[in-house]
């Protein structure tokens, strides 16, 4: 059997993906304004059910570019998901990634008290004093503790990205996430993962930058 490769140059593969992805999509509906954030978590996992998962909460996509724009940092659950947002786009704006997963203050408090270090680490986050933007992509414990702050009024997030993978309180803690009345982008379901978390920052930061002057 002949294998067909596309004739692709380095330089438009990214583009030409899209392309696909856009052609592949076809007429499936797609909220206004939330576009490039569907298609750039179905780019990086080839999964197409992102069409269909993911909740946007009323002009959330709006209100993180404008947090962005206005030097919001963002927290992760993951060294993954930090390493993955591009921090020079961000960076532009004045914001700063953190990631508080491997602070040894985070883990002899979530040791002394029983919890996990990604609940701590969130408690550490909110007591930054800053904006800040949340990207989950791993841990549902650390999304069911921004949840009870947010519930108690003892934070305030400009954006939640809900998008931890697995089987244990994944879909119960998304769900309680979105029962609060933050600003939030949540993949409904079990899918989800540091990639995803890392990529929908991406989207928002390329969408940001489009705006320029």
């Amino acid at each position: 059997m002949k294998i067909e490769l596309e004739q692709v140059k380095p330089m438009d593969i990214e583009a030409r993906s899209f392309a696909i992805i856009t052609e592949e999509l076809g007429d499936t509906p797609l909220i206004p304004g939330t576009e490039a954030i569907v298609k750039r978590c179905i780019h990086t996992s080839a999964d197409f059910d992102y069409a269909k998962n993911l909740c946007f909460s009323p002009d959330c996509v709006s209100k993180a570019l404008e947090a962005l724009k206005n030097g919001a940092c963002i927290v992760t659950d993951t060294q993954m998901a930090r390493a993955g947002i591009n921090k020079k786009a961000l960076a532009r704006y004045g914001g700063e990634v953190y990631c508080f997963m491997s602070d040894e203050d985070v883990a002899a408090a979530a040791k002394e008290r029983g919890t996990t270090r990604a609940a701590v680490s969130m408690e550490k986050a909110a007591s930054l004093g800053k904006e800040l933007i949340f990207a989950i992509g791993n841990a549902p414990t650390a999304l069911i503790a921004l949840a009870e702050m947010i519930q108690a009024k003892k934070l305030s997030p400009k954006l939640v990205i809900g998008v931890p993978v697995g089987f244990v309180n994944v879909v119960p803690s998304k769900e309680l996430l979105m029962e609060t009345d933050a600003p939030y982008i949540v993949a409904r379901g079990r899918k989800g993962g540091s990639n995803i978390a890392a990529c929908i920052c991406n989207a928002l930061l390329y969408m940001l930058d489009n705006t320029r002057d």
